[in-house]
């Protein structure tokens, strides 16, 4: 069984660094995360078309298995817009505050290999001019966008940050990455965790359903996912409100709603569904790997 998980575990293809994602702004277009990861990993279980079920003289073993990771590094974007009537007054402003943003960040030790700017688009701005009874549509300016990515290993430099780029009237964090270097021995954790799952479990069916188990065993499915935080963000609004049933009323009341805020959680899987979980208390958001492994065994005759 060494053997073959072995060399199963060799045709994963990784790469040296594994980027995941944080919470920024980046979390209102997020939701329902740990649904959609909850269903992703029940689905793994589910025959899928073209895969054979065990025969007569065979059957399955499954291992699910979990592994919350702490981030090594971190990236954090942030969004900036300029404004002008020409395309040269667009970039003026716009190195301007990008400038300023890089003195702010040479004073909380960020160097200028750690930050990069990223072009993002440059729009026309089209406003309207009332002639009578027509609004004509016309060119009034420019509009640049640039991403300014910042390179740190100190996650609690975070707030630092958004206060520096706030100072150079920078108010948009786009995104959190979350950067794990070392994503192959996790994923070698993995397998050694899901293969020691088969082995008890293997040992128990003996025991308890009086068969006996064959080598060679085969690898059957082996489904490794990893969740970044960005897609582990829920959000709710918590709030209750009067209503207005009467029609009457209705129409004698013009309703200017209250705005009610959104709150954002970290929102990843917990042990439900997974025979085992490395790291299962979590305190701040993690990169999730995951990894769902079934073998097939044979039963030998006359002990099924």
């Amino acid at each position: 069984m060494k053997r073959i998980l072995f060399i199963s575990l060799t045709t994963i293809a990784l790469q040296s660094i594994c980027f995941g994602q944080a919470s920024g702004n980046a979390a209102y277009s997020q939701s329902s995360g740990n649904s959609r990861a909850k269903q992703n990993e029940r689905s793994k279980h589910v025959l899928q078309q073209g895969e054979l079920p065990p025969s007569a003289t065979s059957m399955f073993v499954e291992a699910s298995v979990l592994i919350n990771v702490k981030a090594d590094e971190y990236v954090a974007v942030f969004g900036v817009l300029q404004e002008g009537s020409t395309v040269t007054e667009c970039n003026q402003k716009m190195d301007a505050t990008v400038g300023e943003f890089s003195g702010e960040l040479k004073q909380l030790g960020v160097s200028s290999d750690d930050v990069f700017v990223d072009f993002a688009a440059q729009n026309k701005i089209y406003g309207f001019q009332i002639t009578g009874s027509i609004a004509r549509e016309k060119l009034v300016g420019f509009e640049l966008k640039k991403n300014v990515a910042v390179h740190y290993k100190d996650k609690l430099l975070l707030d630092k940050l958004v206060i520096a780029a706030s100072k150079a009237k920078i108010f948009d964090l786009i995104k959190v990455d979350y950067l794990v270097r070392d994503p192959a021995s996790i994923q070698s954790k993995l397998m050694d965790d899901a293969a020691q799952v088969i082995k008890q479990k293997a040992a128990m069916y003996e025991r308890l359903l009086g068969i006996k188990l064959l080598p060679p065993v085969q690898v059957y499915a082996e489904k490794p996912s990893i969740y970044f935080p960005s897609e582990m963000y829920d959000s709710y609004a918590a709030s209750e409100s009067e209503e207005i049933t009467s029609d009457s009323d209705r129409q004698k009341y013009t309703i200017q709603g209250a705005r009610k805020s959104r709150t954002f959680f970290f929102n990843g899987l917990n042990a439900d569904g997974f025979d085992h979980v490395t790291n299962p208390v979590v305190i701040e958001p993690v990169v999730q790997f995951t990894l769902y492994l079934k073998v097939k065994y044979e039963i030998e005759p006359g002990k099924r």
